[in-house]
């Protein structure tokens, strides 16, 4: 198959993509939000016409609360970030987001503190990395019975190094999107790295499960050509459905709201991300260590 004859373009693909991604996040870091950080998020609708941003502004810098930030979303509502207030703070924050009495109704309202947001991280990262010591032990398991020609915990350490490439790589997008969009990083971020891994280690565990079926079977005379009769077999059925699950994020990333934006789109570039490592990268690599071992 054609994955498996240019598998060192694909190689160098990924590795141009990783690099460019972690230089990215080393100069820019990742912009995190209040989840992480502490701090209040205040999102109203205008029932008229929203008023002007320049209007705005010095109203809630007379409020002497620090630093806050005004995002529009949508047409009529406006997403306020600030740090953690308290309950008569935030009703002087809303008299000053509707000047000349302007008809307004709270959305959502959070608040969070720095010591919760620092230990959400932590969280976050420990379930991450628990996530992919589970998945590397759980298909070596998976795949015990399959020792020859290649160890069964090969084929766990190559899924992880796939999830490691999805992982990184839509990371590295949101640092971007951070540096010239502004986009933090929050909870869901973390809820989406955790679903992506789910979906590219299916598909990654799908071309697997072929692989293994056909040494049995002993479909193929070498191992390499297992891989491309296993690949090429699954190929269509991978694409089609990545293909379809990205149309639906990106349905709600343009269309859907402004509080779950974000996420479709972490989502819609990791199942791409994901399902280009699974057919591209996990199982070509897989036949190279074969190869030469």
């Amino acid at each position: 198959m054609f994955i498996i004859k240019y598998k060192w373009l694909f190689f160098i693909l990924s590795g141009l993509a990783i690099v460019g991604s972690i230089v990215v996040i080393w100069t820019y870091g990742l912009r995190l939000g209040t989840d992480f950080t502490g701090g209040t998020i205040l999102e109203v609708r205008y029932l008229a016409n929203q008023p002007e941003l320049e209007l705005l502004k010095p109203a809630v810098a007379k409020l002497e609360l620090g630093n806050i930030a005004l995002q529009p979303a949508g047409e009529n509502n406006l997403i306020v970030r600030l740090r953690a207030i308290d309950q008569e703070e935030k009703g002087r924050l809303l008299e000053a987001l509707a000047p000349n009495s302007a008809s307004l109704e709270e959305i959502r309202f959070s608040s969070i503190g720095p010591i919760f947001g620092q230990e959400l991280a932590r969280r976050g990262l420990v379930a991450i990395g628990l996530v992919l010591v589970l998945i590397l032990l759980f298909v070596a398991f998976a795949f015990r019975k399959v020792s020859r020609p290649v160890s069964s915990w090969k084929y766990g350490l190559i899924a992880l190094i796939a999830l490691l490439h999805d992982l990184i790589i839509p990371t590295g997008v949101f640092a971007w999107l951070g540096a010239v969009r502004g986009v933090e990083i929050d909870a869901l971020f973390l809820t989406g790295l955790l679903t992506i891994f789910g979906l590219s280690v299916h598909d990654t565990i799908v071309v697997f499960d072929r692989i293994r079926e056909h040494l049995r079977n002993r479909v193929e005379t070498s191992f390499a050509a297992t891989v491309g009769t296993s690949l090429q077999e699954t190929f269509t059925r991978s694409v089609n459905t990545s293909v379809t699950i990205i149309l639906s994020l990106l349905v709600l990333y343009f269309f859907g709201a402004e509080s779950t934006k974000w996420f479709a789109l972490l989502m819609a570039v990791g199942v791409f991300v994901g399902t280009y490592s699974s057919l591209f990268i996990a199982s070509p690599l897989l036949g190279l260590w074969n190869k030469i071992s």
